[in-house]
């Protein structure tokens, strides 16, 4: 048998399904958003930059994760069964495929329609007028010339800082006064400030120039008398998985030690070149020695191809293309709060939950009830926990007028947040100098639970304010991500939170939650006997059901109880956006499991788990995925539905989720997912439909 029939044996035996394989399928849906023909061609141009960002962050931190085991010796079994090396050559084949259909459909089905969309991308500057090349001449003379270096390697110049995602031209070069014909290798990293196309106006039409482009024609002005056999532009991915060394638990050396480690994502060790076709074979002989690389780490750019799609957000975001974008619909009232408007939201909250659904439900009454805390004489306290903020945030606003006024003020602020962090620790610095409790994190667990406390004297009495949610504390991307957010003054999810604010910014161990499950505390203990307590009811021939809607199931344990459960005759219901590593469906160990995986106009980002308690459910939300760092590595919360009416909203998301016949991808055994044929049925597109829920739909709602 060949190796790779024994790798796809070894991948097609096991009970799990890999994470970084699963990841692949994920980013293959995101891609079948391009190719949807009801999408106009805006659209499509913004899922396929996404896909890029999506790979660009998949090299940086899961094939960089796999070379820091590679590298330093270390050993990794994949849920697959592979050890460390022949997975990273599976990976990166399996990549290279994306790569590649990812870069064809470009070229030949989406660069055919920019024609009649108004805009091109032209590369080739002779088919542009003599105006306009004197007007680029001009523009790389004046703009890009001033900021160009080149940086030569050879004997007497050490090797240059390459930058992670730049593009770069390696320029192989000649001195005819050099009687010996050495060849010269010499770099010129595009700047990243610049945008990546200079656009210029036609009449009803917008031609795209890209940057590179610009650069290529002039180069030879930075290569005077000197002669160049090539011009290669190239991009770079680079290592950004690192974790902190938190051995000292003082602030001032944690915020300097993230500081540090991030300057390593600019510098972290090579996995992956990307270069355009017809590359130096010499000069990427020495790229692929000088990394420690080899050919399945280098993808090839075809002819007619661009390099980082991620600027295709330029075009897509053009002021004159805004109209031609579908509208997004206005967001409408939450069901329990159908009059939302003047009313004083800290009188509303004294009589009911109110659930927000986002992107349907606006998020204004959670910045209205913050931002009126801050002004308010009565509020004296707000604690919040914050994992990424929106640019010029109204939260952060709102808690510096807060602390303006003489509010107690409590915020943690996760540095490790990947890719905030930076903006993180500004945004916390500026709330610690306005007075603020600031606590940077907790130790090495990362803190992703999402909980506000807001504590307001009420006459005589104290009331507490809550709000527990599966999303981030960010007014853009409640406009794009699907989550949920409970806010209260239900004194037991006070109480509750309360002891939970002060085990991150104290030192309290609480002895029992009465509404929350809290990790790393025992949130995967507790969702497993959940789980086994459906598996006995279906022993004892009573109802039972599980039904959850996650972004990723990972954690093996979990997993290994749900294949119980399944086997027990407990119905299974997954709704997984992203990763899953249970296999569906596969004889005498999940038949009674189907996995589904919901893609489209929105992110899916918010979770619930259902357990169907024979007849009694308990239904949670919050901020935790099925996965071994929610559970070990992760300060989380899921916060247990009571109120009836919320209960039921979580169960008619849930029915929706089910129904929904224009997202849906099913998962098979095998671990690939198939379109959800709607046949005969009239289109269901939750998307649109949680635009639409009344009260009435909540009380038809049964998922078993």
């Amino acid at each position: 048998m060949l190796v790779k029939d024994r790798v796809s044996s070894s991948i097609a035996t096991s009970d799990f399904i890999s994470r970084d394989l699963s990841w692949l399928k994920f980013n293959y849906r995101v891609l079948d958003q391009v190719k949807k023909p009801s999408r106009k061609i805006f659209e499509k141009l913004k899922f396929l930059a996404i896909t890029s960002s999506n790979l660009d962050e998949f090299f940086m931190i899961r094939i960089g994760s796999l070379y820091n085991y590679i590298d330093y010796g270390k050993e990794r079994i994949d849920y697959s069964g592979l050890r460390e090396k022949p997975f990273r050559k599976k990976l990166l084949q399996e990549t290279q495929q994306f790569f590649q259909e990812q870069n064809q459909y470009y070229t030949e089905k989406l660069v055919p329609q920019f024609e009649k969309n108004h805009f091109s991308i032209v590369k080739d500057l002779t088919k542009l007028s003599d105006k306009q090349r004197q007007n680029l001449e001009e523009y790389f003379n004046v703009t890009i010339y001033p900021m160009l270096t080149p940086m030569t390697y050879d004997s007497y110049h050490a090797f240059p800082t390459l930058m992670n995602k730049l593009l770069i031209f390696g320029i192989v070069t000649r001195d005819p006064n050099d009687k010996k014909d050495n060849k010269k290798l010499s770099f010129v990293q595009i700047p990243q400030n610049l945008p990546r196309f200079y656009e210029i106006d036609e009449e009803d039409h917008i031609v795209f120039i890209p940057i590179e482009e610009i650069v290529r024609a002039y180069i030879h002005r930075l290569f005077r008398n000197i002669n160049i056999q090539s011009v290669n532009l190239f991009r770079i991915t680079r290592n950004g998985d690192f974790t902190l060394d938190e051995s000292d638990d003082l602030e001032s050396s944690f915020v300097e030690e993230v500081r540090r480690k991030l300057k390593t994502r600019k510098t972290g060790r090579v996995v992956r070149i990307e270069a355009e076709n017809g590359y130096s074979s010499w000069m990427m002989r020495q790229l692929i020695n000088r990394w420690s690389i080899d050919k399945d780490n280098l993808f090839e750019v075809e002819p007619g191809g661009l390099m980082d799609f991620t600027s295709l957000w330029q075009i897509v975001k053009h002021p004159d293309f805004r109209n031609r974008a579908p509208k997004p619909s206005p967001p409408v009232p939450p069901v329990t709060y159908p009059e939302m408007g003047n009313e004083d939201i800290f009188e509303v909250l004294k009589h009911r939950d109110i659930l927000l659904h986002h992107p349907y439900n606006d998020i204004e009454p959670l910045l209205d009830l913050i931002e009126k805390s801050a002004e308010d004489p009565d509020v004296l306290a707000i604690k919040l926990t914050i994992y990424r903020l929106a640019s010029e945030s109204r939260i952060t606003a709102a808690l510096l007028k807060a602390a303006e006024n003489g509010k107690h003020v409590s915020v943690l602020f996760e540095l490790k947040a990947r890719f905030d962090e930076e903006n993180n620790m500004r945004e916390a610095q500026r709330l610690h100098k306005a007075g603020c409790f600031v606590i940077y994190g907790v130790s090495s667990i990362k803190t992703h639970t999402k909980l506000l406390l807001i504590v307001r004297k009420d006459g005589k009495q104290v009331t507490r304010y809550v709000h527990m949610s599966s999303g981030n504390y960010n007014e853009q991307t409640a406009k794009l991500y699907t989550d949920l957010g409970l806010l209260s003054t239900n004194e037991v999810y006070a109480h509750d939170v309360s002891e939970f604010f002060n085990v991150i910014t104290g030192h309290s161990s609480p002895t029992d939650y009465q509404y929350l499950i809290t990790a790393p505390r025992d949130m995967r203990e507790q969702l497993v006997t959940l789980i086994r307590q459906e598996a006995k009811n279906a022993q004892e021939g009573l109802s039972s059901g599980i039904a959850i809607k996650i972004n990723s199931l990972e954690d093996r344990e979990v997993i290994s109880e749900l294949y119980k459960a399944s086997q027990a005759g407990v119905p299974i219901k997954l709704i997984v956006r992203g990763i899953c590593c249970l296999r569906p469906g596969r004889a005498e160990l999940s038949e009674n499991i189907s996995v589904r995986s919901i893609v489209g106009d929105f992110l899916e980002h918010s979770r619930i788990y259902y357990f169907h308690n024979n007849n009694e459910p308990k239904i949670y939300s919050g901020s935790a995925d099925v996965m071994v760092r929610s559970f070990d590595r992760r300060l989380e919360s899921l916060f247990l539905a009571v109120n009836p009416t919320v209960k039921k909203q979580m169960m008619n998301i849930l029915g929706y989720n089910l129904r929904d016949n224009v997202n849906t991808y099913l998962m098979q055994e095998d671990g690939s997912y198939q379109v959800r044929e709607r046949g005969k049925e009239a289109a269901f597109d939750i998307h649109k439909e949680f635009f639409r829920v009344t009260r009435e739909e909540l009380e038809k709602v049964e998922l078993f």
